[in-house]
C-alpha cells in the first residue's frame, strides 16, 4: 500500500506542471486591429491596454499613415500574422476584401447597432463590415433666435412646417433682429455643401427607391422637386439676393455665429468653431433633417455617412476570430469602451453609446434611438464628382439670377444628363 501510494504521489508531481501552466495566447486569441484612423492612435492604444488589464487578451493596435491604408493593409494580410481586425469601408472594398470577411450577421457587436444603415453586404448578403463611427450634417438651428421668433423646435416636423416658420421669420426679419438663413453662396468654398450635401436629397431617395448598390449609370431625377423645395427656401428667406450669391464672399459660419439667422446648413464639423470662436452654448444649437416634402419624411433623422467600417478576419485562426468579436461587443458595451471610442470617434451607433460631446453627434444618435431612418451619403457614388458638382453649380447659378422653370430644367439637365456623361466617362 504504501509503495501505491508513493507511486501515485510521483504520477501527480509528474503531471502538476502541466496543469499549472498559465493559458497561453494561442489558447485566448489575441487581437490585431489595423486602424484606418490616425488621429485616433493615441486614444486607441489606451482602448487596447484597458482591455488587456481587464481581461489579459493581447491587443495589439498599428495604425496605418494618412493615405496609405490599402497599400498597408494589403501588405499586412500577406503575412501570417495578419490583421484580425481592419476596415472595409464602400462597395469596392467589399470586392476587393469580401473573402476575407468574416460574416458578422447575428454576433454580439452587430446585435449592439441601433442601425443597418452604415452595415455593407456583398453580393451574397454576408455581413462583411459595420460601421462604428459617422459624420452627420443636416440642417443646424439656433434654438434661442428660434424661440425669440416664436417658435419652438417641435414645431418643425415636415417641409410643410419648416418652410412656414422660415417664411414667417423672414418676413419679420427687420423687427426680429434676424432672419431665417444663412447665405449660400455658391463660390468654391461654400458650394459643395449644396451641388454636395443638399444634393444628397434626390441621390438618397432615388438610391433607396432603386436599391444602388454600385454608382448607377443613369439618374431618373425623381427627388428633383424635393431638393427644389429646399433651395427655394433657403434661397429667398435669407438677408441676401439670390442673383448675388454666384459670386459669394460671404460667410455664413460668421452669420450664424453672430446670431444673424435661425437656419445654417451645415456638418457636426461646425460644432467647435460655433461654440468656442462664437461662443455659442449647447443649449442653444440643435440639428434638424432635411425636411424637403418627401412622403413620410416625418421619420428622417440625419444625413449621416461614413467609411468607418470594422470587419474580422475569417482567415484568421478561430481563437484570434473569438477574441477579437469579444474585444469588439466590449468596447461598444463596456463603459470604459464607450467613453473611449465616445472621446476619439463622438457618435458611434450603438445601443449603449456614451453621448458625444458634440452636440451634432449626440443628436444625430439620438435620431437613430427613436427609430427615424438615415439619410445615408449617396453623394459618395457620385461619378467624376468635381466635375459633375461643376456643371450642377453652373446651372444653380443660372436659375439662382433667374429663377424661371426654364432655368430650373438646366439645373435638372446637369443632374441627369450631366451623371449620365461622367459615368461614361469615368467607365469608358
Amino acid at each position: 500500500m504504501k509503495k501505491l501510494i508513493i507511486a501515485l504521489l510521483v504520477v501527480l508531481m509528474a503531471i502538476a506542471p502541466i496543469f499549472a501552466q498559465p493559458v497561453t495566447e494561442a489558447q485566448t486569441g489575441s487581437v490585431y486591429w489595423l486602424n484606418f484612423k490616425p488621429e485616433s492612435d493615441a486614444v486607441l492604444q489606451e482602448l487596447a491596454a484597458a482591455y488587456t488589464a481587464e481581461t489579459g487578451v493581447a491587443v495589439k493596435v498599428v495604425t496605418a499613415a494618412s493615405g496609405t491604408y490599402q497599400t498597408t493593409l494589403t501588405a499586412e494580410m500577406d503575412k501570417e500574422a495578419a490583421p484580425t481586425l481592419f476596415v472595409v469601408g464602400n462597395a469596392a472594398a467589399v470586392d476587393t476584401w469580401g473573402d476575407y470577411c468574416y460574416d458578422l450577421k447575428g454576433t454580439a457587436v452587430a446585435n449592439e447597432l441601433t442601425t443597418d444603415a452604415y452595415n455593407l453586404y456583398d453580393a451574397n448578403g454576408k455581413l462583411c463590415s459595420i460601421g462604428y463611427c459617422y459624420e452627420c450634417f443636416g440642417i443646424i438651428v439656433n434654438t434661442d433666435l428660434l424661440a425669440k421668433a416664436g417658435y419652438k423646435l417641435s414645431d418643425i416636423k415636415n417641409f410643410a412646417t419648416l418652410k412656414k416658420v422660415a417664411e414667417d421669420i423672414h418676413a419679420r426679419a427687420s423687427k426680429l433682429g434676424f432672419d431665417a438663413f444663412t447665405s449660400s453662396g455658391m463660390d468654391p468654398s461654400s458650394s459643395w455643401r449644396f451641388s454636395g450635401h443638399l444634393g444628397n436629397i434626390p441621390l438618397y431617395y432615388e438610391s433607396v427607391a432603386d436599391g444602388w448598390t454600385e454608382c448607377p449609370p443613369t439618374l431618373k431625377g425623381t427627388y428633383l422637386q424635393n431638393f427644389k423645395n429646399l433651395w427655394d427656401l433657403y434661397i429667398n428667406n435669407a438677408a441676401v439676393a439670390p442673383n448675388t450669391l454666384a459670386v459669394g464672399g460671404y460667410d455664413a459660419e460668421a452669420e450664424f455665429g453672430k446670431q444673424q439667422a435661425v437656419f445654417y446648413q451645415n456638418g457636426n464639423w461646425e460644432y467647435d468653431a460655433l461654440t468656442t470662436k462664437y461662443g455659442l452654448k449647447d443649449s442653444q444649437l440643435a440639428m434638424i433633417p432635411f425636411y424637403c416634402g418627401v412622403e413620410g419624411e416625418e421619420k428622417a433623422g440625419l444625413n449621416c455617412g461614413t467609411e468607418n467600417c470594422w470587419a474580422v478576419n475569417a482567415r484568421a485562426k478561430e481563437a484570434d476570430i473569438k477574441a477579437t468579436l469579444d474585444f469588439m461587443s466590449w468596447m461598444v458595451t463596456s463603459a470604459k469602451g464607450t467613453e473611449l471610442l465616445a472621446k476619439t470617434f463622438g457618435a458611434i451607433p450603438y445601443k449603449k453609446a456614451a453621448a458625444p460631446a458634440n452636440v451634432f453627434l449626440a443628436q444625430a444618435n439620438e435620431y437613430s434611438a427613436k427609430g427615424h431612418y438615415v439619410m445615408t451619403w449617396a453623394f459618395n457614388y457620385t461619378p467624376n464628382v468635381e466635375t459633375w458638382r461643376a456643371g450642377v453649380v453652373s446651372a444653380m447659378n443660372q436659375y439662382d439670377a433667374n429663377q424661371t422653370d426654364a432655368n430650373w430644367e438646366t439645373v435638372k439637365t446637369a443632374f441627369i444628363q450631366g451623371w449620365a456623361a461622367q459615368y461614361k466617362a469615368a467607365n469608358n
